[in-house]
């Protein structure tokens, strides 16, 4: 069988990615550029900022990536491109450039949900198994997606406020850190304890999420002890604040392992990356060892293109290819995916 090299473009918020993957699970070449360091300084990213910067940056970005694969465009089998969901400035400057190549060099537009690329990065670490079962925690996104088979999904569980990289981002500025919150308030809670009470959110059900009550609950903890002037322990409230979101992100999870029964598992988004929910899910999956579980490497957790270009493989060979009016989707839906 002929091997299926494809690049894919990543620019659905603020980093500029282009990766070539060989056959859905082989990085040939990827290129992230990223802007923390510009947002770094608003609190937060800003479109109209970060699709300026991607306008700047993808270019070259893509070129980069072409020349680390050693590798002419007549030598590819398809361009793939985030097409949502994300922010529309952003998303419209890679959808852009992936049909420009595309038409230029007369080879198939494939369009990606970002969300689908999160979760078959794990494809880079083990072959995908299923029926699968995948967390998907970032900024914008707390969901549990059930996949029967390939490329077809499910969302059985999602957040009803906040996604959790949201509330991670919310708890952090109350507490002073500095942009990205959630690196931070995983690095301060190693040096705290779990002593400050905080409730567990209830969901009608079972495998949704809710933040926004925790979020409110640190704020009103933190206005308590002003008013007693009591001393704040902000590495003991990260910690207190970190454990109660991933013991309520790992219920959701442990009540869908046992009902569901997938064969695989995988964690898939940002906060993927965080150090205690690594360590959380490695020690709860023992207790499923007739389950795989995958974990995905640091750098695939944050965006990339790389991921796109595993989740496109599986487009492509479904025949999923775009026409030139491809336009970028901020909303797109994942369940769709795979249905047009």
């Amino acid at each position: 069988m002929k091997d299926v090299y494809l690049l894919a473009i990543e620019s659905s918020c603020d980093e500029t990615a282009a990766s070539v993957v060989k056959n859905g699970d082989t990085i040939v070449s990827s290129i992230v550029s990223s802007q923390i360091d510009v947002h770094k300084r608003f609190g937060g990213v800003v479109p109209e900022v970060a699709s300026r910067i991607h306008v700047e940056n993808v270019s070259w970005v893509i070129r980069e990536a072409m020349e680390q694969a050693d590798m002419k465009y007549s030598d590819l089998d398809g361009i793939c491109v985030t097409q949502g969901p994300g922010l529309i400035g952003s998303l419209h400057v890679g959808v852009q450039a992936a049909k420009t190549l595309a038409y230029v060099h007369d080879l198939p537009l494939i369009p990606v949900h970002h969300i689908s690329g999160h979760i078959y990065a794990n494809q880079f670490v083990d072959p995908i198994t299923y029926p699968m079962l995948a967390l998907v925690v970032s900024g914008g996104h707390t969901e549990l997606v059930w996949m029967k088979e390939e490329y077809s999904f499910e969302i059985i569980g999602t957040t009803q406020d906040d996604a959790v990289g949201e509330a991670y981002d919310k708890v952090a500025r109350v507490l002073g850190l500095p942009y990205p919150g959630g690196p931070q308030i995983d690095r301060l809670a190693k040096e705290g304890t779990n002593r400050y009470p905080l409730p567990k959110p209830h969901t009608e059900n079972p495998t949704d999420f809710s933040f926004s009550g925790l979020k409110s609950a640190v704020i009103q903890s933190l206005q308590r002890l002003e008013r007693r002037n009591e001393e704040l322990n902000k590495a003991d409230m990260a910690c207190s604040f970190q454990e109660a979101a991933l013991g309520e992100l790992w219920n959701r999870v442990e009540y869908a392992l046992n009902e569901y029964k997938p064969a695989h598992f995988v964690i898939a988004g940002g906060v993927a990356a965080n150090s205690r929910l690594r360590q959380l899910i490695t020690e709860n999956m023992k207790a499923y060892p007739d389950i795989t579980y995958t974990i995905p490497p640091l750098k695939y957790c944050t965006d990339n293109a790389a991921m796109i270009g595993a989740s496109g493989y599986h487009a492509y060979t479904k025949g999923i290819f775009a026409s030139e009016d491809l336009g970028a989707k901020p909303s797109l839906d994942l369940e769709q995916v795979g249905k047009f």
